[in-house]
């Protein structure tokens, strides 16, 4: 078993704090300022939807669901641009928590000792396309989880990528294309 240096143990511990004070600041400062976020990003154009690529990212290290973010961005810029964003979005906060997961295995040696785990954990087959792409359509902490398992297990970037991009892309269109239509259903009821 590989031991961590000084260096790496350093560099390791810093990143999990810092992890955890943005963990902190955002589910501090996001629901406290969500109308001006709301505000910024529908008045900013270009660079509104790129500050709402980086909350997905942002998003991604909290337990805070994205999806009203998709239905927000889907009533202001139309369902189609919705879904380029939160795909977009969503895919760097899956990859923000896969190197989430390379931490925990670069810190734990993880790999090394996966074959202990009880039932039958250690086989789970995360390399897998099929695993990464269906594991990510758990509802509720499945993302999560599979982007992080994914980190942990050292599947191949290029292959976590496009297992991530479908399943996110296909999620963040049912989102933006309902919000959208449950946006138009509500303006027909007002009227």
């Amino acid at each position: 078993m590989q031991k961590l240096s000084v260096n790496d143990k350093s560099q390791t511990v810093l990143f999990f704090v810092g992890t955890i004070l943005i963990i902190v600041g955002i589910v501090y400062f996001v629901p406290r300022n969500l109308p001006q976020i709301e505000a910024y990003i529908a008045t900013n154009g270009l660079w509104g939807m790129l500050v709402a690529v980086l909350l997905y990212g942002l998003l991604g290290l909290t337990f805070i669901p994205s999806e009203p973010l998709t239905i927000l961005i889907g009533a202001l810029f139309g369902p189609l641009i919705a879904t380029l964003i939160a795909g977009v979005g969503n895919t760097l906060a899956a990859v923000v928590e896969y190197h989430l997961g390379a931490r925990v295995n670069k810190m734990t040696n993880f790999v090394e000792k996966k074959e202990k785990l009880p039932w039958g954990l250690g086989k789970l087959p995360v390399n897998s396309p099929g695993f990464l792409i269906f594991a990510r359509m758990i509802p509720g902490y499945g993302p999560k989880a599979v982007s992080v398992l994914a980190g942990v297990y050292k599947v191949p970037m290029s292959r976590y990528i496009w297992t991530t991009a479908i399943p996110t892309f296909v999620g963040a269109a049912i989102f933006a294309f309902g919000g959208y239509g449950l946006v138009d259903l509500a303006k027909l009821f007002h009227h």
